[in-house]
């Protein structure tokens, strides 16, 4: 018999959120072909810390899961955005790293959706700094 054991974050892994805003912290964004081997997705795997609005800590731990593909790359400035210092801006024909992001801090909206039949978490791209 095959004997698994659960980390806290596999246990919240699927937790449906309130619609809110969310301080989360980036653990991890990768980088992996497309299904159909045209493009690029990078994944991006962040935690929650609490409600950005009004601090509440009850999904706090909750892994929110997103994609960024290299063929809408339009969708990646808000996130870059949030995680640059004060008075920095992005700029035209410069390279930029989304693995930089890992291990800050940003706020996000996170809202519902459904998926094959089932509540998800969706990501609508919505970004802002942590302490605007």
């Amino acid at each position: 018999m095959p004997i698994i054991q659960y980390t806290q974050r596999d246990l919240l892994r699927g937790t449906i959120v309130e619609p809110a805003w969310y301080k989360v912290k980036i653990e991890e964004v990768g980088e992996a072909p497309s299904k159909d081997q045209k493009s690029t997705n990078y994944p991006v795997d962040a935690t929650i810390i609490c409600n950005a609005e009004n601090g509440s800590t009850k999904f706090a731990g909750v892994p929110i899961e997103w994609n960024f593909n290299s063929k809408a790359l339009g969708f990646t400035k808000g996130f870059l955005k949030s995680g640059l210092a004060p008075g920095e801006s992005l700029e035209a024909e410069t390279r930029y790293e989304l693995g930089s992001m890992e291990g800050k801090e940003i706020e996000m909206y996170i809202a519902n959706d459904r998926y094959q039949n089932r509540d998800v978490n969706r990501v609508p791209h919505e970004y802002r700094p942590v302490n605007r």
